[in-house]
């Protein structure tokens, strides 16, 4: 019930991150999610694809650091207090979240969310238990 995020290494500099997001484009690889943490010298690029591996082999041709991470992504009613409701529920089964960062879809009604978190498969299936949509790898494929 994870899906692969892949976590790129950037040197902060002018042009790196068109670099990244170009090779990607002539790869084919269509980007779902982005999110970047940074410093003054490097930062992370947290990155949603369609096609992970393809994506990873691509970056790597290009000579640049990257992995894979298994996260999750939480769709849930787009009303207030759905999204506040699945954060309890995993604070109070005591799942450590690392990080979070939004999830843009065509799916009107609909708003979803990428988690970091602690046992991210049992974590996956309580908030599936409770009513909340997990999207798969393959359900990237058709948005």
């Amino acid at each position: 019930m994870q899906i692969q995020q892949l976590s790129v290494f950037v040197e902060n500099k002018p042009g790196r991150l068109a670099e990244i997001t170009e090779a990607l484009a002539e790869a084919g690889v269509d980007i779902r999610a982005i999110s970047v943490a940074d410093t003054s010298d490097f930062g992370i690029l947290r990155v949603i694809v369609d096609k992970p591996k393809q994506a990873v082999e691509t970056l790597k041709s290009h000579g640049m650091t990257v992995s894979l991470t298994n996260v999750i992504a939480v769709g849930f009613d787009d009303r207030p207090g759905c999204f506040a409701s699945a954060v309890r529920l995993l604070a109070d089964k005591g799942f450590d979240m690392e990080y979070m960062y939004a999830f843009i879809s065509r799916d009107k009604g609909r708003a979803y969310v990428i988690i970091r978190v602690s046992q991210g498969e049992k974590a996956a299936e309580t908030l599936k238990a409770n009513g909340f949509f997990i999207l798969e790898q393959s359900d990237l494929d058709a948005m």
